[in-house]
């Protein structure tokens, strides 16, 4: 006589993700977007205020301030993450501790564990997508951002050209009288007065373009007469010429491609200039504090029922502007060689995870890590 054990009726598969791990996560998302939000709004808007100033000195087209707008919350926003994933964890667990739903779970056997696997099904994934951020992203917006300044700064001597008037550009040195100005941007019936060193010039041509040449950026004339001299005197040089240029832009003022924030992320990796090693670290140092910033926040977000939801954040606070200024020291440190690369690398990360060490000690209790660890209790 057969005795198979009956099959298990109804059973059903553990889900991947519990109602809890959702719960957190959502309102962790939801925290970190509104204080991420913030926090850009703020910065950017400082930040943009410099760029009006440039606009209204002319050394930026009115045409792309939103263009630079966007550009500046890209570069910006990607090193404003890790303080906001911060400030996101220490509200919502604290929030859950005040309102005892902490209480809930470690009741129910949940501990650090459990919450660890709940924040970070969102810091993962958060940790790469800013690491891409930071290594390719910002660097191409801080790049696209050099070429506006650059292309402002070429063209800023001559923007506000207006026919049917008289403008003094390079400091007086060219005086430009334009008479109509096509569509293609090319000036037609030009007259310019052009002021050197003990001598002065008159340019008369039928035309006028800009062009970015090798050597800088020149206004090439077309078609037209110059006349230099000193006036008072009659030793004067008159020319015809079908084509004549003046320079103003040289070729510093081309774009830097060397640029240490805008650098491709290749240059700097394949590079043995210590200062675009400090640049690599400077990047890597961004999704490396965004993970373990999190992983303090766990343990650092444990109050009081009645203590408040933020009772842990003005800590937080002095944990990560600590934190950040000697992640800036190391790598103005390793710039300098006045520490190992490797060192500057890895100190302050190291010290970082000494304080979560701490933390998770108060929150499963020193006595109980002690007891623990000599086998008198199970986990």
């Amino acid at each position: 006589m057969s005795t198979k054990p009956p099959k298990a009726k109804g059973r059903r598969s553990k889900p991947l993700l519990s109602v809890l791990d959702k719960m957190i996560a959502q309102d962790l998302l939801t925290t970190l977007l509104s204080v991420w939000t913030v926090i850009v709004v703020i910065i950017v808007s400082r930040e943009f205020v410099r760029v009006l100033d440039k606009a209204v000195q002319g050394q930026v087209p009115n045409d792309v301030l939103l263009t630079m707008l966007g550009l500046k919350t890209v570069a910006i926003g990607v090193t404003l993450l890790p303080p906001a994933v911060f400030m996101a964890v220490l509200m919502v667990l604290g929030r859950m501790y005040r309102d005892q739903e902490m209480s809930a779970i470690f009741a129910a056997g949940g501990g650090a564990s459990v919450i660890y696997r709940a924040v970070f099904l969102v810091i993962f994934p958060l940790t790469l997508f800013t690491g891409w951020c930071s290594f390719y992203a910002a660097p191409w917006a801080e790049t696209q951002m050099e070429k506006i300044y650059q292309q402002g700064k070429q063209s800023a001597d001559l923007r506000g050209i207006a026919a049917g008037k008289f403008s003094d550009y390079s400091q007086g040195e060219l005086i430009f009288y334009v008479e109509s100005i096509s569509k293609d941007k090319t000036m037609h019936q030009v007259f310019v007065q052009q002021r050197e060193t003990g001598k002065q010039a008159v340019i008369s041509a039928r035309s006028a373009t800009l062009q970015d040449l090798p050597e800088g950026r020149y206004i090439v004339f077309t078609d037209g007469q110059r006349v230099q001299g000193l006036p008072g005197q009659l030793n004067y040089t008159i020319e015809e010429f079908r084509e004549y240029a003046v320079r103003i832009a040289g070729q510093e003022a081309n774009l830097d491609s060397s640029r240490l924030a805008g650098m491709a992320v290749d240059a700097l990796w394949n590079s043995r200039n210590i200062n675009n090693t400090a640049e690599l670290q400077r990047r890597l140092s961004i999704p490396m504090s965004l993970f373990l910033l999190s992983f303090v926040g766990v343990p650092l977000a444990q109050v009081a029922p009645r203590g408040g939801t933020y009772g842990n954040i003005l800590i937080g606070f002095l944990i990560y502007f600590s934190y950040g200024n000697f992640v800036r020291l190391s790598q103005l440190w390793v710039a300098n060689g006045s520490m190992a690369v490797w060192l500057g690398g890895f100190a302050v990360n190291a010290f970082l995870v000494l304080i979560a060490a701490a933390l998770l000690g108060r929150f499963y209790g020193w006595r109980w890590l002690w007891l623990r660890a000599l086998g008198k209790v199970s986990a």
